[in-house]
Parts: C-alpha cells; structure tokens; sequence
C-alpha cells in the first residue's frame, strides 16, 4: 500500500495563503528584498518593509500595491548602521506582533575608501552582520511570543570561498572591500546557524534558518518601475548569464520558502537547486566551514560584546 503525502510540491509562483501573519523584511524596498517582500505581500500576510528611506519605501509600497491587489504591506525606520536607533523599531505601531524577519538589508562597497557606520565599525560588518544580531536581540520578545516565529537570513554565495579571521573580524589590518563584503555575509550566515542552536538549547519555538540568494543579477529582473527599471541594454547585456545566474525576482525565492514552508526547519541552508546559483529554492547540505561550532561561538561572543546585546535570550 503505498501512502501519497497531502502536502502539494512547492510553487514558486504560488506560496501559500499566511493571512493573519505578520512579518518584517529588513531592506524591502529596493533589490531582493523588494521582491521578497512582493512574494510574501501576495499570501495575505501584513509585511513591514524596513528601510532607511522612507521616499524608498513609499516606492516600494506603491509598486507592490499595484501589483498585489488588497496588499498589506506597511514601513518602519531602520538603519542597521545606527544600533542606538534600533531600539525605536520595537516601539513601531507596524509591529506590534511578530511571525517572522527577513534579515535581507546590506551594503556592499566596490571600492575603498574605508567607511564606518555610526557605532564605529567597518561599514559593511557593522551593517550586515552587527546590525542584524542587534535587530535580532530588540525582536526576540516579540517573536518568542508567535507560535512558531522564524528568523531567516538571507547570506550570500560570495561567503562560500571565505574564512573569518577571528582576531581581525572588521578587516581592519587588510581591508579590501569584496573580501571584507564576503566575510560579513559569512558572518551573518555563522550567526543564523548558531542562533538556531542556542534556541534548540533553549527550547524555544523560534526557528532560525540561513538562505543565499545564487547568483542575482539586475539585467535579469522584471522591472517594478520606480523601484527597478530594467534597460533593454541591460537585457541584452545579461542574456548570455542567464544559462548559470538569474534575476533578483527569482533570487527571493529561497527566502520566501523559509519563511512560509512548514517543512523547512531551523538550523537548515536553503537555496537554488542549479549548483547552488539559479532555479527554484532546495534544502543544501550547510557549506563545511559554517559546521565550525567554535568558530561561531566566538563569533557570537565577540559580537555580544560589540552591541551590547544577547539575541540568544528569548525575552530580550
């Protein structure tokens, strides 16, 4: 007797219904994090764009308004390169509960100079890894409190060819921004795995998994005029990639399938299923360097000390 399970194949063009979920994605207005939360608003789900800029976020909303009909979608201040501010998201009518974060936002420099953000750390780390532990440990109440809340962070591919060094995590003694770019995605990513662990130890209900988005490129994503507008050069330009990498649109996909997929699990590393750059989103085996427990414990301590807060503690 053969048994046929009640659960329907993932549909990327096709999440499922979330109405009555609430969930806050860091960095919504512009780029991947623009089209994860499109993705999510189409569920019925209330999204909270985070952002910096609310002229930036009013662009979003309005785009993704006449996309999704009766989207429910709002923005809250963030600036992950001013801890101070954080407290202050918390205190945002938008969220007054919390079913899940997309820790989505990122800055990445081209080119030196070195900059820093507001606390005094290397602009990249501080935003993209310190920010988010941060934004973790001021939203940890709220998600303890859902039944069954998930932290998802969204990595990247460029963090599989990097190793941290632990005595030098702002790259300050050699600093070169695409290294320093992919250390702070590795960062982040160490951080989701072993958050996941402390939360396992803990018994919470929380659940934390890290995403990567492949390869993402701009000439390769649908046009949501004025948050992107796609050239026909830019088009042609792309073409050729489009047989190993895809556009943003597509590079939402794994984020979006942590968030809403009952069978994903904390502790997991999804992404795309054509050799981890292009297709829909898959479960992977977790990269080998970020099975390193010791390395991402000290990681979390160091970061501890850098912010002043404790995401592992369930009740902030």
């Amino acid at each position: 007797m053969s048994s046929v399970s009640s659960t329907p194949p993932w549909d990327v063009h096709r999440p499922p219904r979330a109405e009555g979920g609430v969930f806050l994605v860091t960095g919504g207005n512009a780029g991947i994090g623009y089209f994860i939360a499109e993705q999510l608003s189409s569920t019925g789900a209330t999204v909270v764009l985070g952002s910096r800029d609310a002229a930036r976020a009013e662009a979003a909303m309005a785009s993704i308004r006449s996309r999704v009909a009766g989207a429910r979608v709002c923005a809250v201040r963030l600036d992950l390169a001013d801890l101070r501010s954080l407290a202050t998201v918390v205190e945002s009518p938008a969220i007054q509960r919390l079913d899940a974060v997309v820790h989505n936002a990122g800055v990445a420099l081209d080119i030196p100079p070195w900059r820093e953000t507001e606390d005094g750390h290397e602009l990249m780390f501080g935003t993209n890894h310190l920010g988010h532990f941060a934004l973790t440990g001021r939203l940890m109440p709220l998600l303890s409190a859902a039944p069954a809340a998930r932290i998802v962070t969204v990595g990247s591919f460029a963090a599989k060819s990097e190793r941290l060094d632990l005595d030098d995590l702002q790259c300050r003694r050699d600093y070169r921004p695409k290294r320093t770019y992919g250390r702070s995605k590795l960062a982040q990513m160490h951080f989701g795995l072993e958050l996941d662990r402390r939360l396992r130890a803990l018994g919470s209900t929380v659940a934390s998994v890290v995403v990567h988005p492949g390869g993402a490129l701009d000439g390769l994503t649908p046009s949501r005029p004025p948050v992107h507008v796609r050239t026909a050069g830019a088009r042609l330009g792309a073409a050729p990639a489009a047989l190993l990498v895809q556009g943003k649109h597509a590079g939402a996909w794994p984020a979006v399938r942590a968030v809403l997929d009952p069978g994903v699990s904390g502790g997991q590393l999804w992404g795309p299923r054509l050799f981890g750059l292009r297709g829909t989103p898959r479960r992977e085996a977790v990269w080998s360097h970020l099975t390193d427990t010791a390395v991402a414990a000290r990681l979390w301590d160091a970061s501890c000390h850098l912010t002043d807060i404790d995401p592992g503690n369930p009740h902030g």
